[in-house]
Parts: structure tokens; sequence; C-alpha cells
């Protein structure tokens, strides 16, 4: 059984661009640029991550913006809890 947290919804992908990351659906027609910069690798959620797991080298001050940037893929269903 997978450890249970957030990870990329199965048909959607995050490719690294210029500005950040692109997510988008395979089933559909919907994209999201993200301005992260570096500061998440595309393959992040490839395997799950607990709400609050940022990347390492993320600090205090960019930790809730990143929280809200999460929710928002959720809630846009880009990523899915386990």
């Amino acid at each position: 059984m997978a450890a249970a947290g957030i990870k990329l919804h199965p048909s959607c992908r995050a490719r690294q661009e210029g500005f950040g990351l692109l997510f988008y659906d395979c089933k559909g027609p919907r994209l999201l640029f993200a301005a992260t910069g570096t500061l998440i690798p595309a393959d992040y959620f490839a395997t799950p991550r607990a709400r609050g797991e940022f990347p390492d080298g993320i600090t205090d001050s960019q930790k809730p913006a990143l929280q809200k940037f999460v929710n928002q893929l959720l809630d846009k269903g880009f990523l899915h809890e386990q």
C-alpha cells in the first residue's frame, strides 16, 4: 500500500519551464502556469508528500506562499490526496 499524502493526479503532468512549472491535464485543455522559478522541481509531487513537506532550501518566509500554491493545485485537481 502506498503512503498517504498529496500526489500529482494520474491524468496530470508537470513540466519545468523558464518561468517555473507548467501543470497540464492530459484529459482536457486545462493548464496552470506557476511562476515558481526553481523552488519546486517538476517531479516533486510524483511521489506522495505531506501537506507541509517542501523541497530542501525553502525558507520559512516562502512556506506560507508555497502552502497556498499547493492548496490551489488541490482545489483545481492537479494534485490529489491519497
